[in-house]
């Protein structure tokens, strides 16, 4: 293993390995242990009492953190040229179709968000395998195939996310940034873990929510008792 640096002693002392702290006290103790020179993202992971290789298991959702994610969200619409002017006055970063489309082929994924209409779909749905090993393909439940990209591109500005549990029963998602408040991480962390328990699936039995944990991009995790977090 290799050794600790003075920061890293100093953030592994401030968290008491066997506590289970409440979600604000989570929030404010990040604060102490981050000490990073960058703005690290703050991380939640929620590890669910579900089986995601069964179909009715699976969770997965969209929810639009009250603060923003703190990031800087590049978005792409692929779109017929009658749709072009509303997704740039939106704000769209890239906008376009058979140009984009080819620019993917060749391997051009620089962006974190693709937003489409249901039109060219076809054309879209040939990029599958570039674009959803990234988790950049379109999906209807996502809000990111809709007629009305002007809304879908605002929303995706604003901190709307989508997550969804992986192969180990694990929901992983950005809840902001270390510059944010204790009081607007722990907004944020609310309004996704409070979507993650409305979408529990009728199939799942026993405990749904197993642990929580929040922690920066290179901090320790600190964990959270999930009765604690009281959701809307």
């Amino acid at each position: 293993m290799s050794k600790l640096t003075k920061n890293q002693k100093v953030a592994y002392s401030k968290v008491e390995p066997d506590k289970v702290y409440k979600l604000s006290e989570a929030a404010a103790l990040l604060k102490e242990i981050t000490f990073t020179k960058f703005d690290a993202s703050v991380d939640i992971d929620v590890r669910l009492g579900v089986d995601p290789r069964k179909a009715n298991q699976m969770v997965r959702g969209v929810v639009t953190l009250p603060h923003g994610t703190g990031k800087t969200v590049r978005v792409l619409v692929l779109c017929t040229p009658e749709k072009e002017a509303e997704a740039k006055a939106a704000g769209a970063d890239y906008v376009g179709l058979d140009e984009y489309v080819e620019k993917i082929k060749g391997g051009w994924t620089d962006v974190d968000v693709i937003i489409t209409t249901p039109n060219v779909m076809g054309k879209v749905g040939a990029l599958g395998r570039i674009l959803g090993p990234r988790g950049l393909m379109p999906n209807p439940k996502t809000g990111t195939v809709t007629m009305d990209v002007a809304k879908a591109v605002q929303d995706v500005k604003a901190g709307k996310i989508d997550f969804k549990v992986d192969k180990y029963g694990i929901v992983h998602t950005s809840v902001g940034k270390i510059s944010f408040s204790p009081e607007q991480i722990a907004d944020n962390a609310k309004e996704v873990l409070g979507m993650i328990i409305k979408l529990k699936p009728s199939a799942a039995k026993g405990a749904y929510v197993k642990s929580i944990y929040l922690s920066t991009t290179m901090s320790p995790g600190v964990q959270i008792d999930p009765k604690s977090v009281e959701t809307k």
